[in-house]
């Protein structure tokens, strides 16, 4: 089964229409996307876009043999002519089945947003998900029976990673999936930002007029086992992090700093990172990695390694400096050693947050100074187990490493 993506951007195209946005301002060449639309086999198409024949033809292909048009979301704006030739446009009802001449079945996914998703099986029996944009699959349940996997899925992957989460949980996606991102918009600056994204969620996009052929091996970029991200104060180093693991089930959030009772501020501080996570995410409130890491699971978060340090500086003493020089710093070194250890040895995926603080203002206090230098210590060791290793700077993500 082959699909030509007609278009790959979000309905109203990429750059939309008058927008001064600097993503619209840089979305030009294989970066400019029209509303996406997915000709199946010359023979089905998936939503009927402007100027589709037009694309279909640069493509070199013909919407002659077309046979079925089905609509997966409501179209905004004035109606699209229907060129001469092609069946009237319409939708099924969700769960229906339909039967093409073709060989192709085309199942309709109920969504939990508006809008149809097509589950379409090719005569050979490969399997393509097809999502409308905004939309994640609606009654998804784990444990109801096997789930046979779908060889490629497109997808709305940057503004709902949870629809893949969604399908990674009841094995819909599995490793050899090859999840395309469709209705691609300017939430995020094209080019190389959305490609490092995607990469992180173990997606890909592909230019307008780009031909795939089902279950074809592609080499996507695997998504990093263990990753260290860093950053200053506010920098958007834990936001991040989290979006590398917000298409992925069951995440375990390991958070070093406690509740801290009594803190208002940093309650509301909590309060903000657990709004921002998905709700299928579950909390460990603790200090003690290594164990977690050892042991086989679910992807780890751990924000953050700073907080780690400080607890660890507590338990030996760092903040004296007899007990500093009577065995502290052998014990601190000790235990960063034991935690870089793990982290090489892990199976587990690894996401880790860490402050970068040796850039800015010498700190005033020996112990603040003593701090500021076993926290690069750490920082470069953890680092060292890692293939990617990112820094946050005003938002944007440098890679350093990977």
């Amino acid at each position: 089964m082959e699909l030509t993506l007609l278009g790959t951007g979000a309905p109203a195209g990429l750059p939309r229409p008058f927008c001064p946005c600097a993503a619209c301002a840089t979305a030009l060449g294989a970066d400019a996307r029209a509303a996406t639309a997915v000709l199946v086999d010359e023979t089905l198409l998936l939503d009927l876009t402007p100027g589709a024949a037009f694309a279909a033809a640069r493509a070199g292909h013909s919407l002659g043999g077309v046979r079925q048009v089905l609509l997966s979301h409501p179209h905004d704006g004035p109606p699209v002519e229907v060129p001469a030739g092609l069946p009237q446009p319409g939708r099924v009802p969700d769960g229906r089945e339909l039967t093409l001449l073709t060989g192709h079945r085309v199942r309709a996914v109920a969504m939990d947003a508006p809008g149809t998703g097509y589950a379409v099986t090719g005569p050979e029996g490969q399997r393509v998900l097809y999502l409308p944009p905004g939309g994640a699959p609606a009654g998804l349940e784990r444990g109801a029976g096997a789930v046979e996997p779908y060889d490629m899925v497109l997808a709305d992957v940057v503004r709902r990673p949870d629809a893949i989460a969604r399908l990674r949980a009841v094995g819909a996606v599995q490793p050899t999936t090859d999840v395309v991102a469709v209705h691609l918009d300017h939430d995020v600056p094209p080019g190389a930002e959305v490609r490092r994204r995607l990469a992180a969620a173990g997606a890909r996009a592909v230019p307008d007029g780009t031909t795939l052929a089902v279950g074809a091996y592609e080499d996507v970029p695997d998504v990093p086992r263990r990753t260290l991200v860093l950053g200053g104060a506010r920098s958007g180093k834990s936001v991040e992090a989290e979006r590398r693991l917000e298409a992925f089930p069951d995440v375990l959030y390991v958070a070093t700093g406690g509740s801290r009772n009594g803190d208002t501020e940093w309650t509301s501080r909590v309060a903000a990172h657990r709004e921002r996570r998905p709700g299928s995410w579950r909390t460990a409130e603790t200090c003690d990695l290594v164990p977690l890491l050892k042991d086989d699971g679910a992807p780890l978060l751990i924000d953050c390694l700073s907080l780690w340090l400080t607890d660890a500086m507590d338990a030996v003493g760092a903040w004296d400096d007899a007990e500093w020089a009577d065995g502290g710093e052998r014990e601190l070194r000790s235990r960063v050693r034991e935690l870089a250890e793990a982290v090489r040895e892990t199976r587990r995926t690894v996401v880790a947050v860490s402050n970068e603080v040796g850039s800015g203002i010498v700190p005033a206090t020996a112990s603040g100074r003593r701090y500021r230098d076993e926290l690069g210590r750490l920082n470069a060791a953890f680092a060292g187990e890692c293939e990617q290793v990112v820094l946050v700077v005003a938002g944007q993500a440098m890679v350093l490493r990977g």
